[in-house]
């Protein structure tokens, strides 16, 4: 089924308005065949039928969550952009851990926002564990969220293909993960340290109800929204970060040109991350 530019641009249209992700007209070919499929699903006689129906005829938003979970990219592994996983391990989380334990606070909240699969989620569930050496004293809260359905149930099942996990380090596979048909599961320590949610980005109500995180991890994501999008996006994180949080980007995604709200701080292995200004510095890193 041929998607004419005419109807292409309503309903591109209709999921930026509604979720902040773009598709320019080179996308086209993406999205014809994934429309054509919701299509023939809701029983309509056409794209133009098929838009009606989304704009007028879905209260519950019901196919336009069909129609979201097909056009969604969901690519992911564990340990995926290990070097900045390293900064995060090495770096960041032991100097934020050193300075709570001198306040007597032992409490982290981390975010894995449009999480997936939950891949990156559990991989910092793994992290925290295994690099916090008092870890039983902690309280630690860690959301991973996406507009995804399917993947997020696929990440509450947490049993991955052998390829998820291919750049885990093998006493973590050991440790961390049992084996199953054709892959692996991830352990149920590990597992029942997070909680998942549906959560669309441009829900400002929601957005509004996130607070109080140490670290916000959107890797990889900002790339499939525009600059208007992005900018509403990064004001979330803030609000949501506590004074002196951080969040963690893809390594091709900046903030600088979107907002001033977030300072960056680089560290010895050249990693960089944003920082929400306030609270105590990090002793090591500059400002850039």
């Amino acid at each position: 089924m041929d998607l004419p530019q005419e109807e292409f641009a309503l309903i591109r249209d209709l999921i930026y308005d509604r979720t902040g992700l773009m598709f320019e007209d080179k996308k086209r070919p993406f999205l014809a065949p994934r429309v054509a499929r919701r299509v023939r699903a809701a029983r309509c006689d056409g794209p133009r039928d098929y838009y009606h129906l989304l704009r007028y005829g879905d209260p519950d938003g019901r196919e336009f969550q069909e129609l979201v979970d097909q056009v969604t990219t969901n690519e992911t592994y564990f340990f995926r952009d290990y070097p900045q996983l390293e900064c995060f391990a090495n770096e960041v989380l032991p100097q934020v851990a050193e300075q709570k334990r001198r306040a007597g606070e032992y409490a982290l909240s981390v975010w894995s926002a449009c999480c997936s699969t939950g891949d990156e989620a559990y991989t910092l569930a793994i992290i925290l564990t295994a690099c916090l050496d008092d870890f039983k004293r902690w309280d630690v809260r860690l959301l991973g969220t996406d507009i995804d359905t399917k993947v997020l149930a696929e990440a509450r099942k947490a049993e991955y293909p052998r390829r998820n996990v291919k750049d885990v380090a093998p006493e973590y596979l050991e440790r961390y993960f049992v084996p199953v048909r054709d892959g692996y599961r991830v352990a149920d320590p590990i597992r029942k340290m997070v909680a998942f949610e549906r959560l669309n980005l441009m829900d400002a109500d929601r957005m509004g109800r996130q607070r109080g995180f140490d670290f916000v991890f959107c890797r990889n994501a900002l790339i499939y929204f525009d600059d208007a999008s992005r900018r509403r996006v990064l004001g979330g994180f803030h609000e949501a970060l506590r004074p002196g949080g951080f969040v963690f980007l893809g390594h091709s995604e900046s903030v600088g040109r979107i907002t001033r709200a977030f300072e960056a701080v680089q560290f010895a292995d050249g990693g960089v991350v944003y920082r929400k200004p306030g609270g105590r510095r990090l002793p090591t890193g500059a400002g850039a």
